[in-house]
C-alpha cells in the first residue's frame, strides 16, 4: 500500500509515539516517588554518565558545586522570564533560596530519575529519525516535513526546560509547562502520523460531513487540556502540603479550589465523551476506525474517573498518581486522533 520510504517513516513515527508515552510513564513514576531531584545536575547525573549507587561514589563537595551551578542557570532563566514581562516570577527565581535547597543522596531516586532521562534520550533520537525520514514527503505533503522538523526543535526546548526543572528545584509552574509541552510533542507526532497514513489510504476518512462531531470532539479535547492544567495545580498543592508535613489523610480536604474544579471538569468530560460515543456509534454502524477510537476514548475516560476516585478515597496513593497521569496522557492522544479522524474525505 505504501512505498518503502513512506512505510519507514510511518513505522518510525508510530514507534516515536509509543516511546513518547513511555517518557510520560517514566515522568509519572519520577513525580509520584519524589525522584525529580535524584540527579542534581543536567544532562549528566552527579557529573557521571552512569550515576553512583552509593554515597561513597559521590564527588567531593558536590553539594556546593551543584548549588552554585544551578544558581547561575536560574539567573539566566530569570532574565528570560523578565523579558516576557513576568517580573515578579523572575524576582522569585532570583531570590527564593528554597529552590537551591540541597536534597540528600538516595540511590533509588537517583536511578529512577536517570532512567527517566534515558527514555527521554531514546525519544529524542526517535523524533530526529522521524524528521529525517519525513523528507520523503517534501513534494507530496510538505506539511509532514515541516511539523516533523519543528517537533525536533520543540523537544530541544523540552530538554532545556527539563534542566530548568532541576535547577529550580522542581518549581511547580515550570513542571506544569513541562507537562503541557510533552503533550504538544505527542500531538505533533500523532498529527504527522495521521497525515502520512491518510495520504494514500483514504478509506480511513469518512465520506460524509462530520463538522458537528468534530466540533464536539474538539470541545472534549479542550476540556481535557483545561483539566490537565487544574490537575497539575492539584499536584502542586499536594507537593506543598507534603513539604509542610501535613498528614496524607488531610491532603484532599485541604487542596480546595483546584481539586473542586478538576472534579467538576471530570464529570463534564465524562458527559461529553458519552454523548460523543453514542453519536459516533449512530453515525458509523460498522466497526470503523472512528467507532474503535470512540470505544477507546470512553474506556480511558472511565479508567481516568476510577483512578481519580482511588486518589480521592484512599489518601492519594503513589501508584494511583502515576496511573492517573498516564491514562490522562493516553486519553489526550486518543481524543486528538479521534478528532482528526472526523476530517471529511476530499475527492
Amino acid at each position: 500500500m505504501y512505498p518503502r520510504a513512506e512505510k519507514r517513516f510511518i513505522n518510525t513515527n508510530r514507534l516515536t509515539i509509543i516511546v513518547l508515552f513511555l517518557v510520560i510513564v517514566a515522568g509519572g513514576v519520577v513525580r509520584s516517588t519524589g525522584s525529580g531531584m535524584g540527579c542534581p545536575d543536567w544532562p549528566k547525573c552527579f557529573n557521571r554518565l552512569v550515576p553512583p549507587t552509593d554515597v561513597s561514589q559521590l564527588p567531593e563537595g558536590y553539594e556546593s558545586h551543584y548549588i552554585e551551578g544551578r544558581a547561575k542557570k536560574n539567573q539566566r532563566f530569570a532574565k528570560i522570564v523578565d523579558f516576557f514581562g513576568y517580573s515578579e516570577v523572575a524576582d522569585r527565581i532570583r531570590h527564593d533560596e528554597s529552590i537551591l535547597q540541597h536534597e540528600e543522596f538516595n540511590a533509588a531516586k537517583t536511578w529512577t530519575e536517570y532512567i527517566n532521562r534515558l527514555v527521554g534520550v531514546v525519544a529524542g533520537f526517535c523524533l530526529l529519525f522521524t524528521a529525517i525520514y519525513s523528507f520523503v514527503y517534501i513534494k507530496t505533503k510538505p506539511s509532514i516535513v515541516v511539523w516533523s522538523v519543528l517537533n525536533v526543535f520543540v523537544v530541544v526546548v523540552q530538554a532545556w526546560l527539563g534542566s530548568i526543572v532541576v535547577s529550580t528545584n522542581l518549581m511547580p509552574w515550570i513542571i506544569t509547562v513541562h507537562m503541557l509541552l510533552a503533550l504538544l510533542i505527542v500531538a505533533i507526532s500523532i498529527y504527522t502520523f495521521f497525515k502520512a497514513t491518510t495520504l494514500r489510504n483514504k478509506n480511513i476518512l469518512a465520506n460524509k460531513d462530520l463538522k458537528g462531531l468534530k466540533l464536539l470532539a474538539f470541545v472534549s479535547l479542550v476540556v481535557m487540556i483545561i483539566q490537565v492544567v487544574y490537575g497539575t495545580g492539584v499536584r502542586e498543592t499536594i507537593d506543598h502540603l507534603n513539604e509542610q508535613a501535613v498528614p496524607r489523610s488531610e491532603w484532599i480536604n485541604q487542596i480546595g479550589t483546584y481539586f473542586n474544579i478538576h472534579r467538576v471538569l471530570a464529570y463534564v468530560s465524562l458527559a461529553i465523551t458519552v454523548v460523543l460515543f453514542f453519536l459516533v456509534r449512530r453515525t458509523f454502524r460498522s466497526l470503523t476506525l472512528h467507532s474503535k477510537y470512540a470505544w477507546i476514548v470512553l474506556i480511558l475516560t472511565l479508567m481516568q474517573m476510577l483512578s481519580g476516585i482511588v486518589l480521592a478515597r484512599f489518601n492519594v496513593p503513589a501508584f494511583a498518581q502515576t496511573t492517573h497521569l498516564v491514562v490522562a496522557s493516553l486519553l489526550f492522544g486518543a481524543q486528538y486522533y479521534l478528532m482528526l479522524l472526523m476530517t471529511k474525505l476530499q475527492r
